[in-house]
């Protein structure tokens, strides 16, 4: 497993558009991909997971990963994230 820590830079926080475009990025691995918000988990293969986080802008949000790909899944997940899902 592995996990980082990243803040959500996007002003409109994980939103739906955000979150689908998560949902597409989770889909390309094979690992299992969560986040967490505060006490709330979310599989990041599930759009309506990933809104109950209700993470908005300037957020804390720790990213695991478990699988065969789980360094590249996090790499990647990280730089959507950091890169405000496209809407910098």
């Amino acid at each position: 497993m592995v996990e980082r820590r990243v803040r959500i830079t996007n002003h409109l926080g994980l939103h739906a558009r955000a979150a689908a475009k998560l949902v597409r990025l989770a889909a390309q691995f094979s690992s299992s991909i969560t986040l967490r918000h505060g006490d709330a988990i979310a599989d990041a293969a599930s759009i309506l997971d990933l809104l109950t986080l209700s993470a908005g802008f300037g957020a804390n949000v720790d990213i695991a990963v478990v699988g065969p790909d789980e360094v590249a899944a996090l790499d990647e997940v990280e730089q959507l994230v950091r890169d405000g899902f496209g809407e910098l």
